[in-house]
């Protein structure tokens, strides 16, 4: 079986795995991720096979959706991958990417540093992307509504979360997300491809929060 065959065959897996899954982290999100990862990897000295495939599988099982489970991913990818035939080192590969992916595995110095590629740094900053600008807005309060979450309460300050635990455990309006990820995330980009375009988008945000803000305050 070619690469072809099998990137096609990786993208109606996923297709029909996340065909129920919140609308954030759906077969749309994973879409715009492949798209943006092949757009980054035109400037980096990677491998396309594994960063496509990185990108569609990420997010196979978040572990938002499985109690925290950070172990289902993987291993779901992994059997995926192996039930077609497809190198062990590249399976493991992929593990490796969608173990280390995530935001919150960088707020835990020891995790980041046990796995690096440049491929992960791609369909790393690929996602972190999807997460910023006015998609990124949208995917933010969307998945705060399915948390049934408040948009905003001035009461509640945002946190700065120094650890993996107080990050998954946070319960915060959603306009704290901003401070608490979305507007860190332009200075994370590995790529200077991700990170020219990310500047656009955190701009945005910024915009977006005084608005925000004027319209909660009854300014405009």
């Amino acid at each position: 079986m070619d690469k072809k065959q099998l990137i096609a065959l990786t993208t109606s897996f996923v297709k029909e795995t996340l065909q129920e899954a919140e609308g954030g982290h759906d077969w749309f999100h994973i879409e715009r991720v492949h798209n943006n990862a092949k757009l980054i990897a035109e400037g980096e000295n990677v491998d396309l096979f594994i960063v496509e495939l990185g990108a569609l599988l990420h997010d196979i099982a978040d572990a938002k959706f499985h109690s925290g489970d950070e172990s289902i991913g993987p291993k779901k990818a992994a059997a995926f991958l192996r039930g077609l035939k497809v190198e062990e080192e590249i399976v493991e590969h992929i593990e490796n990417i969608i173990r280390y992916i995530s935001f919150k595995t960088s707020l835990d110095g020891k995790d980041a540093n046990k796995f690096q590629s440049e491929e992960l740094k791609v369909i790393q900053d690929a996602d972190r992307l999807d997460a910023i600008g006015a998609i990124g807005i949208a995917r933010a309060f969307n998945y705060g509504g399915f948390k049934n979450r408040s948009l905003y309460d001035p009461d509640i300050k945002p946190t700065l979360h120094q650890d993996k635990e107080s990050y998954k455990n946070s319960r915060a309006p959603t306009i704290n997300h901003f401070y608490e990820k979305l507007l860190l995330l332009k200075d994370k980009m590995n790529t200077k491809t991700a990170q020219k375009i990310a500047v656009k988008r955190h701009q945005f945000m910024e915009l977006y929060l005084e608005q925000f803000y004027d319209e909660w305050n009854g300014k405009t």
